[in-house]
């Protein structure tokens, strides 16, 4: 199908469907990723964008919102979950409990766990709900997980369709075991070349955010390609669905591949050992449930970029999309910086930030937090030192989770103060202070700008 291709420095060719209803696509044509996931959660051999179908989740996520979830769920006239196994709940979002109605809340979902027979439930402290889901191997590749949280997009870094409903979803589905989804529509990004020293996946996203929109994906499901994706770490990769949900999608998707089924399989097998004693290896499950789009897929669109032609970028208040290169806004002076979230709160993200900081010391007039996003990866940076170096610099280290990412403690900002963050949501009172600035960045730009005091190039400061 033809496109137009246009003279920026990354290209784009924008491919338009011409028949989207349900039923009036050739059923022959090669299937995207989105069609191929959701024919298999529905049961049934084939499906098309823009069909409606009764999908039935391999995991159903919750976090500190269960026990409003479980309200909704009573009200339905049901006792019991359909399938406790399927569910997995986090403690995280406002960890540990900073008031008595956060204290309450957590109580409550305690109590639903235990009366439910539920499983896979995560305490205070083990961290971030995407993060400690990825770590003990809950959803693997080619599987479904509908979660009560907008960034469920995120379990696409390893080939999972991943999708944030709503609370009364997430309860029809407690009762059920099943929700009814459209199959999105699909857009394809092609990345390929090799992204410049200083520059990351999270410059890769705030370009792409920056350059379409908030809603230039909404309600798509978008698939990453190209030799920069599959040249990524696993932890570079994780950031990319993660981002996508600021871009509106409904899922993300990138190829699983040797590195997502050598990282998932040790985590599956001693998960299995702990619950059943099983000792048969999981592995080549793994892989033969991957799923791939064909290549002679149908995308809504089509854009391509060459990473070595990328830069630094911000995303400025009070828009995700509002993006810049880093050099224009370099300069502007911070009170606060944060380093953490499911976005950017792996042990390479603090990798990157402990080498920026190494030796230095925060300027005047600036804080920084650090929050690791799961026990797993604070026992890792523990035993590597970053810890102690953010710790000599004169950061706070916080409690794994969410922390003040959507506000609710651990770091909220005064009016009038700029917080530099690896988050992925600038909008206007975020963090819990609408007469507060939001800037988003890379953990080595937020790094840089907590020693210099104002947003900094980390280039510039790496030995």
């Amino acid at each position: 199908m033809g496109g137009r291709c246009h003279n920026y420095k990354w290209q784009m060719t924008n491919e338009q469907m011409t028949n989207t209803e349900h039923g009036t696509r050739n059923t022959l044509q090669g299937k995207t990723f989105a069609e191929k996931a959701l024919a298999r959660a529905s049961g049934q051999a084939l499906v098309v964008a823009g069909q409606i179908v009764d999908a039935v989740p391999d995991v159903a996520l919750s976090h500190d919102n269960t026990a409003a979830i479980a309200k909704i769920f009573r009200a339905l006239g049901v006792e019991r979950v359909k399938y406790p196994e399927r569910l997995a709940i986090t403690l995280d979002h406002a960890v540990p409990a900073p008031t008595t109605v956060h204290a309450t809340n957590h109580a409550e979902t305690r109590k639903f766990v235990e009366q439910q027979g539920i499983e896979n439930f995560f305490e205070v402290g083990r961290g971030i709900c995407h993060q400690v889901l990825s770590e003990e191997a809950i959803i693997l590749p080619g599987q479904l997980i509908l979660g009560a949280d907008s960034h469920t997009t995120h379990y696409g870094w390893m080939g999972a369709f991943g999708a944030g409903v709503g609370r009364s979803e997430v309860a029809a589905i407690w009762a059920t075991g099943e929700l009814w989804l459209r199959v999105p529509e699909s857009i394809k990004i092609v990345v390929d070349g090799q992204l410049p020293l200083g520059v990351t996946s999270k410059d890769l996203c705030l370009k792409i955010i920056g350059d379409l929109k908030a809603d230039g994906g909404l309600y798509a499901s978008v698939e990453f390609h190209g030799s920069a994706i599959s040249a990524m770490s696993l932890e570079s990769r994780m950031v990319i669905p993660n981002m996508m949900a600021e871009f509106g999608v409904k899922n993300a998707y990138l190829p699983p591949d040797d590195l997502v089924f050598n990282w998932l399989a040790p985590r599956l097998d001693r998960r299995r050992r702990t619950a059943d004693g099983g000792q048969q290896s999981m592995g080549d499950a793994i892989v033969s449930d991957a799923l791939y789009p064909d290549a002679d897929a149908t995308y809504a669109a089509t854009y391509r970029y060459d990473a070595a032609t990328l830069e630094p970028f911000v995303a400025c208040p009070h828009r995700v999309d509002n993006v810049k290169p880093l050099s224009q806004v370099r300069g502007t002076k911070v009170q606060q910086a944060f380093i953490g979230t499911c976005t950017n709160g792996r042990i390479e993200d603090l990798a990157a930030a402990a080498e920026i900081i190494r030796g230095r010391k925060l300027a005047k007039g600036t804080r920084l937090l650090v929050i690791p996003a799961s026990s797993q990866v604070l026992s890792e940076a523990l035993a590597r030192g970053y810890i102690q170096t953010f710790v000599d610099a004169g950061a706070v280290i916080g409690t794994p989770g969410c922390g003040p990412c959507m506000g609710n403690h651990m770091g909220v900002p005064a009016p009038g103060e700029v917080t530099i963050s690896t988050a992925n949501r600038n909008f206007r009172g975020r963090m819990g202070t609408r007469e507060a600035e939001i800037y988003l960045a890379s953990p080595a730009v937020v790094a840089a700008s907590a020693v210099a005091g104002v947003i900094a190039d980390p280039r510039e400061l790496i030995d």
